[in-house]
């Protein structure tokens, strides 16, 4: 089989009528990268994979990074066997390498990773996680519940419907400009969902050290199951007093890149959970090698953001959750999770019956 073509489209988002915020910056919509990979085996039909890379900010983002991918990456890849999706990556890897691979060119990496990993899945008729040697076929989700922007009476609502979803593990934003602020919000919202569900607390990056040693005791005080994103992604030393001084977990990983990164994470022991981002980490392959080492470290692994992500993790021993947005009006998950899904390649689950 060899890939006949790779078609790369995008989309800007309109601006939304109300933003959401966290504690680092304001998300008001950016668009989408789309890339169809189409493959032929002989005389046989085409077999096509595709990707969808999102952006929360930066419309012009999208566009960008669509011409990278069309114009750097694409000629690289036309041509080869489809199957061997880790020689293609390290191709890319490679092809890159000279202007840096961490960062732009690594989304558009990660795009035709999982768009590979698709046409895969769609050639043997399975869904990719049935090709990864699963450890399981379903998978523990937690909801997002609770944006800086929005207000204590808000978040209760939102609360509500996060329990009545089935969901048991909820995240909101911290990072106001005082603790008291964060602790308002948080008990409001433990006051919905009671003692029995895993709350946890994302800052965005936003504390220096000082500051996140004081508002992390208290987060773990008020019964917090893990400080995400406390400091700065990068400072990596850090994070290491930050995780070795407190008992709340330290969960982090979205905004590193490639599994050279994660390596030092872990060396470090500066991370309790990590949480590598599908499209800032490398894609499928990427996040599969970087679960492995998570592994072998005895640290557990969550994704950041659902999609493809939700087949990766049923393959990953130590995975524990996957992050989701709320699920269709009707749907409520099974005891707490999302089963994985029958369709070939990166299906996602069927919420209709």
């Amino acid at each position: 089989m060899r890939i006949e073509s790779i078609e790369v489209t995008h989309d800007v988002a309109p601006p939304r009528a109300r933003p959401i915020r966290d504690a680092l910056q304001v998300l008001d919509g950016g668009g989408t990268v789309h890339v169809t990979v189409r493959a032929r085996d002989g005389l046989r039909d085409v077999v096509t994979g595709t990707s969808s890379t999102g952006f929360g900010r930066m419309r012009a983002a999208p566009g960008a990074l669509a011409a990278f991918v069309a114009e750097v990456l694409v000629p690289e890849v036309i041509g080869a066997d489809p199957f061997l999706v880790r020689g293609i990556r390290d191709r890319l890897w490679r092809h890159t390498d000279y202007h840096g691979t961490a960062g732009f060119a690594l989304l558009g990496i990660a795009a035709i990773d999982v768009a590979l990993w698709d046409l895969v899945g769609h050639a043997l008729g399975q869904p990719v996680w049935r090709l990864l040697g699963p450890v399981r076929d379903r998978m523990p989700a937690y909801a997002m519940v609770g944006w800086l922007n929005f207000s204590v009476e808000e978040l209760l609502p939102i609360a509500e419907k996060a329990m009545a979803q089935g969901f048991t593990g909820v995240k909101m934003k911290v990072g106001c400009a005082t603790l008291e602020e964060d602790v308002t919000r948080i008990r409001a919202v433990r006051s919905v969902i009671g003692d029995g569900t895993r709350l946890m607390v994302d800052a965005n990056q936003v504390f220096d050290l000082p500051e996140a040693l004081r508002r992390g005791r208290v987060f773990q005080e008020l019964g917090c199951f893990w400080f995400e994103e406390p400091l700065r992604a990068d400072n990596h030393a850090h994070l290491a007093e930050l995780a070795h001084a407190l008992d709340i977990r330290v969960a982090t990983g979205e905004n590193d890149f490639g599994k050279r990164q994660f390596r030092d994470l872990f060396e470090r022991r500066a991370v309790d959970v990590v949480q590598p981002d599908l499209r800032r980490a490398g894609g499928a392959t990427e996040c599969l090698e970087v679960a492995a080492m998570a592994d072998a470290f005895d640290v557990a692994y969550a994704s950041h953001g659902g999609g493809p992500h939700l087949h990766l993790l049923a393959a990953m021993p130590n995975a524990i959750y996957m992050e989701s947005g709320f699920l269709p009006d009707g749907a409520r998950l099974d005891d707490g999770c999302i089963r994985l899904p029958e369709g070939p390649g990166f299906s996602q689950p069927d919420w209709r019956g």
